[in-house]
């Protein structure tokens, strides 16, 4: 059992960035008629989306939110002694996105970068890497920033996807300072490898002329290979059998109960299989924000956007976060957000 616990490090500051333009799923009645898309409406929770322009990327919606960071609690640049760029839409094969990012947020060419890939657990797990790299005696700030643009990896026709995922960059500050004790849980299960996927483009199945055609699925989903598939099935039980225990776990590895938690954040990806997990762990509705409604499922942007835009101004010393997704992957953490300082959303 990965288990990670950590003294006096935590999140000083938080900010997030989505795009302007937003997409109704109403929007897509054409593509999979009004009932079907009321259906999904009401199972999912998503009322909307945000989606960049074909221009812009995950390391755009991340420069704008780290920008904003920085500026706004008036940060030393020089400061920063690592970066951390997690995503799975990186700007190129070759190079990392990171090292782009440090220079073109001005900051010193002592500071290392590097990028990291992990689907909707991907935050937590960066998480525990910022934290332990600030562990060390040299190590006092790491600047995580995680963005996803989904909404460029599935097709407009596969009802599947389409309806569900969003756009979002984020910046996390990760520094030593009186933080309490945080704990995180980390697991994969690779046997579920195929559950959610993108199959074309990678060394295992390079493009060609044979996976860049759209096909049809068996339920009428249409994408290339190069789009995002999902076994929603597979998915679902996997999150219910494995995530609700996970989120136990931590409580009891901490000694706290959902009366003592002051939060509950789950990654945005459905709100009836969170509905699920709140109501079987006893956690109140009043302490499971949602931002779902809004921005759809944004990947392992979803935590930090979620935070950013629900809890700015409620109790948060201590908190869980829980994502789970392709991999098949889940983490959770509890940690303390008292003395995190959380920027306005900015929308570009």
């Amino acid at each position: 059992m990965a288990v990670l616990k950590y003294n006096n490090i935590g999140i000083s500051a938080l900010a997030a960035c989505v795009p302007l333009q937003k997409q109704s799923n109403l929007d897509l009645i054409p593509y999979f008629g009004e009932k079907e898309i009321n259906n999904i409406i009401k199972s999912t929770g998503i009322k909307e989306r945000r989606v960049t322009d074909s221009k812009t990327t995950a390391s755009d919606l991340c420069f704008t939110a780290a920008g904003k960071l920085l500026n706004d609690l008036n940060i030393d640049r020089n400061t920063i002694d690592i970066l951390i760029f997690l995503s799975q839409d990186n700007d190129y094969k070759i190079p990392a996105t990171a090292p782009g990012l440090q220079h073109r947020l001005n900051l010193p060419k002592t500071t290392a970068a590097f990028d990291l890939s992990l689907s909707c657990s991907g935050y937590i797990y960066a998480l525990s890497v910022a934290f332990a790299l600030v562990s060390q005696d040299n190590i006092n700030r790491v600047l995580l920033l995680d963005g996803e643009t989904f909404s460029k990896l599935v097709n407009i026709r596969d009802k599947s996807n389409a309806p569900l995922y969003g756009d979002a960059g984020t910046a996390t500050l990760i520094e030593k300072g009186d933080y309490g004790t945080s704990a995180f849980s980390l697991n994969s299960d690779g046997s579920g490898v195929d559950a959610l996927k993108i199959d074309a483009g990678g060394a295992r199945n390079p493009t060609n002329e044979n996976n860049i055609s759209e096909q049809k699925s068996a339920n009428g989903d249409i994408r290339t290979p190069h789009q995002l598939f999902m076994d929603g099935k597979k998915v679902f039980d996997f999150t219910l059998l494995h995530v609700p225990d996970d989120i136990a776990r931590i409580l009891d590895i901490t000694g706290n109960t959902p009366e003592t938690i002051d939060l509950l954040i789950l990654h945005q990806a459905n709100k009836f299989i969170t509905d699920y997990f709140r109501k079987r762990l006893k956690f109140p509705a009043e302490k499971v924000p949602y931002s779902i409604d809004r921005f759809g499922n944004t990947s392992s942007a979803s935590i930090p956007l979620t935070i950013v835009t629900e809890t700015k101004s409620v109790k948060k010393d201590k908190v869980i976060l829980s994502g789970f997704g392709a991999g098949l992957s889940w983490a959770t953490a509890q940690l303390g957000l008292k003395n995190c300082r959380i920027c306005d959303l900015l929308e570009i």
